[in-house]
This record gives structure tokens, sequence and C-alpha cells, in this order.
């Protein structure tokens, strides 16, 4: 007999890529380019040329048995090495390769934190608008996702509803900053009062509470934003990072635990890793992938065109009356609908062939989320469309 949970999440498809089929088979009958296709966070730029000609020289010159062999199960020693000297460069931290755990992209990384620190029964805390994802990658290890209410204002952290559900049961906070879907990075004070708060509980129950911070989007700040990285503040924290966004390799799925170094049981944290792959099957991503983003690792592709995007649509949709707070760094936008189910409103969007995702799954009501992750003409042309939707149903 099959597993009924599993056959029960056949009916609550991805929102999101639905609406992504849609907009293919629309595409199929007027042409994609017609389509003004928002509802998919897909890196819309080219990876870098360095990235490409190190994949090219590896292919001419090593061998072939290191490219594409398997590698240890917390990844390639050298690249654990290189990555935790890059963050140390950059962030004024003290990894070692020891404290690095490669994975298959940022939710392989977050499968594997969770699982590091959290039993089933135990509970979760994130805050709303959140990845709708994160409750399948938290509810099937076996512990409970709770969702901290949105504050809706500026889409940084309800802190007062924070600390009434940051009870004894809780044993990790999962953020995610900067944040998809609202755009928005956690600022240093933010960054403080979480960890505050935390360290206090931490004292109060008597036991670990980790910070698992989500950060596939921490290359993609605008200009002028405060952007820290949350291990800074908080010593029982776990990093989980992907490339995906910055080297636009979403489909290599490679990415990284980073464990502080100051976090309890911090050396054997990325050896547990290894040991929940044997029971997930992760057993580490691709050899050659692995060498290649490690020869890039200070690099990214030309994110410059997502501020661009964001600044167009920011203008045209708050002078058209949307309430918008403004983003500050991904390729994502969180206007609030001009009615109150998100959900219709997207409907009619659709008939102007405008795909945007409603709030709904992010654990918001009343919003919608634009993934501005496409060619920068295509989102000129689609403000024609934008206006005709609200000048004849708003």
């Amino acid at each position: 007999m099959i597993v009924q949970k599993y056959k029960d999440m056949l009916q609550g498809k991805s929102v999101i890529r639905q609406l992504s089929e849609f907009a293919t088979a629309r595409g199929q009958e007027i042409g994609y380019e017609n389509v003004f296709d928002f509802s998919l966070g897909n890196p819309s730029v080219p990876v870098p040329q360095e990235f490409t000609d190190v994949m090219i020289r590896m292919l001419q010159e090593k061998n072939p048995m290191e490219l594409h062999g398997y590698s240890q199960s917390l990844g390639i020693p050298s690249v654990r090495d290189k990555v935790a000297a890059s963050l140390n460069k950059r962030f004024g931290m003290n990894y070692t390769g020891n404290h690095i755990f490669m994975s298959t992209g940022a939710a392989g990384a977050i499968a594997h934190a969770v699982r590091c620190v959290a039993q089933p029964g135990d509970e979760v805390l994130t805050f709303a608008p959140h990845f709708p994802e994160y409750a399948p990658y938290i509810n099937l290890t076996g512990a409970v996702l709770k969702v901290v209410p949105a504050d809706t204002e500026n889409f940084q952290i309800n802190f007062e509803a924070f600390e009434e559900m940051l009870s004894e049961k809780v044993m990790a906070v999962l953020i995610n900053t900067p944040n998809n879907p609202s755009g928005m990075v956690y600022s240093t004070e933010t960054v403080k009062e979480l960890a505050r708060i935390m360290e206090e509980k931490q004292k109060q129950y008597g036991h670990d509470i980790f910070l698992i911070s989500d950060e596939p989007y921490r290359e993609i700040v605008f200009a002028g934003v405060d952007a820290p990285y949350p291990s800074k503040f908080y010593d029982n924290s776990l990093s989980c990072y992907s490339f995906s966004k910055s080297l636009s390799l979403p489909g290599e799925r490679i990415g990284y635990v980073a464990v502080n170094p100051k976090c309890t049981d911090a050396d054997i944290i990325s050896v547990m890793c290894s040991q929940i792959s044997r029971g997930t099957g992760h057993n580490c991503p691709p050899s050659i992938i692995q060498l290649a983003v490690a020869e890039v690792l200070d690099l990214t592709a030309d994110l410059s065109v997502y501020e661009t995007n964001m600044n167009i649509l920011y203008k045209e949709l708050t002078d058209l009356g949307f309430e918008c707070v403004r983003p500050g760094g991904t390729f994502y936008m969180f206007p609030k609908s001009p009615e109150s189910d998100a959900i219709a409103f997207s409907e009619k969007a659709k008939k102007y062939d405008l795909i945007l995702v409603p709030s709904d799954s992010f654990g918001v009501k009343g919003y919608f989320r634009i993934a501005y992750c496409i060619d920068t003409e295509k989102v000129e042309r689609s403000l024609e469309a934008f206006r005709r939707l609200m000048k004849e149903n708003y």
C-alpha cells in the first residue's frame, strides 16, 4: 500500500509551479514573449564567463575520475577549505573546512540543518511572509513548523508575536534574509534584537535554540541597504547557502551548511550531516560542480539587472496606487492587492497575461509576489498590462 501522506500532497501542489505551468501553456498559444510571467524565481542573467571557462579547462585538463567520481560525504576537502576561507574574509568569521558541509542547494542545506537540531515533535518557528516549501522541509522531518505573523508595516520581524510563540518546545528558528517573497533585508538592528531574545530564551529554558539562516539571496542586495551576516550576531547559528542565485546556477543544485564555530557541538555538526545523508539519500552534490564553484567563490553573475527591474516596477506600481514596501534585495516584490482576495486579483491579472502569485501560500493574505527575474525589456512592456488591469478593474 502506498503512503497516504504523500498521496495527499498531490492535492496541494505548489501554487507557484501551477502558475508557471499556466504561463508556459499560455505562451504556446500567443508566444511566450507576450506572457508577462512573474511566477517563478528562476535567475535570468547568465553565469559568469569565468565559471564557464573553469568548467571547460577542468574537462580538458583534469583526471575524469576526479571530476566525475564520488566525493567524500561531507564534500571535497579542498572545496570546504576554500568556502571557509571566503566566508572568513568577507564576514570576519573563524570557520575551518570542518565547519562546512556541501549540499544540494539551500534546500538540501536546510534539510540537513533541521535534522541536526530538531527531533520529531519539536517546533521550528519561521516568519511570515515565508517561502511556501518551508512547510514540507520542516514537517516531513517530524518536527512542526509554526509561523509567526508578519509585520506588514515593513516586513522585518513581529517581535511581540515572536516572543509569545517562542515556547520551550522551540528548538530552532528559521529565517530568510534577503527575503522571498517580500524582498526585504533584515537590518542589523533586527538581527541583534532577534539574537537577544533567543539568547534570553535559551537561558530561561535551559536548552539550545538554533538559528537556521536561509541565505540564497545573500549577494542580491541593493545600493545602500544594511545587510548583516546573521551568524556574526548569534553563536548557535547554521548558515544555509546556495550558489543558485549569486552565480545563476539553480540547475546545478550546489550549496552548503556553514556551522558557526562558536555553536554547541560545532566540531561534529558537519559530520552529523554526513550521517543524515545516509537516511535522506543526499550523498553529496556532483564533484565537478563543487570544484568549479570553488574557483569563483568571490564572483557573481551580473546581478545589477534585478535592481534595475525593481526600480522600474516599484515606481510604476506605486504611481498606479499599489501599496508596497520597497525591496532591499532579491528579485521579488510583494505589493498589497487592490482587493482583499489576492487569489481573485491574480485571476483577473491572468486575463491581461500578467502571471502574479497570490500571497496566501506565503502565510499572508491580501498581497501578491512579483518575481522580476526577467529581461528588462519585458518588464517595461508589462507596465501597460498593469495600467489596463488597474484602469478596467479598480
